[in-house]
């Protein structure tokens, strides 16, 4: 486990978007796991940059999102296909045939969880994966349980992670109350984790995270058992750390 604090989130978006030019720069063929909500936002920003400048080429590159809400078609503006659209995608060279997000609209959830799967583990599993974290330390959309949850699955989000993302629409009661995420299986099985957090409303997730005992209550300890796990954390972030 390797831990970089930094001073603020700029610093962290910065940090984290040089790892991830680092591995399309020594792997063009890389599949990197993304995530999306407002924390990595500014790495993608970073990202775009360092494109911009020339120095990186997605045209080879395959990447799997963690999660999708539930009964949210593609073209919604809240969908994290739209996400992922908006602020990377349309940004870089990237052939959008080569990037994967779980089907909202699936008519068969069980079935588009199991397709899913395959398509990650077809390609070789994720060379880099990038995590945000909840406030109540889930990782995806793998919510605090009494068991870590293996493949993609459909999840039933907690009104803590409802009202969290209420920001984002109109109103609380269209948030989605479902989503569809990568389970723990193929985060784990990642080649390399990078987890970014931002505020002092992270800090005691982080702190539980990191210096906790593994535990499905705690869905992100899980990264204690990681091989190759970084954690980015911003001052707020990290404040509540004994080391």
């Amino acid at each position: 486990m390797n831990i970089i604090k930094v001073k603020n989130y700029d610093e962290m978006s910065k940090r984290a978007a040089f790892i991830v030019a680092s591995q399309v720069s020594i792997k063009e063929d890389s599949v990197l796991g993304l995530a999306t909500g407002s924390t990595p936002i500014g790495t993608y920003k970073q990202i775009i940059n360092i494109y911009n400048d020339k120095l990186i080429d997605f045209k080879n590159i395959t990447t799997y999102n963690l999660d999708e809400y539930y009964d949210l078609s593609e073209e919604n503006e809240q969908s994290y296909r739209c996400f992922m659209n908006q602020n990377l995608f349309n940004h870089i060279n990237i052939d959008k045939k080569n990037t994967f997000v779980p089907n909202g609209k699936a008519e068969n959830p069980e079935k588009e969880c199991k397709r899913y799967d395959s398509l990650v583990e077809k390609s070789g599993n994720i060379d880099l994966q990038i995590l945000g974290i909840g406030s109540n330390a889930h990782i995806g959309f793998n919510e605090p349980d009494d068991k870590f949850a293996k493949g993609t699955h459909l999840v039933d989000l907690k009104q803590e992670t409802i009202d969290a993302n209420a920001r984002f629409f109109k109103s609380k009661e269209e948030v989605p109350k479902k989503a569809i995420s990568m389970g723990m299986k193929n985060i784990m099985a990642a080649k390399k984790v990078i987890l970014l957090a931002s505020g002092e409303n992270k800090a005691q997730a982080i702190k539980s995270t990191i210096e906790g005992p593994i535990n499905p209550s705690v869905p992100a300890s899980i990264l204690q058992l990681h091989p190759d796990v970084t954690f980015i954390l911003d001052e707020d972030a990290a404040s509540r750390l004994n080391k």
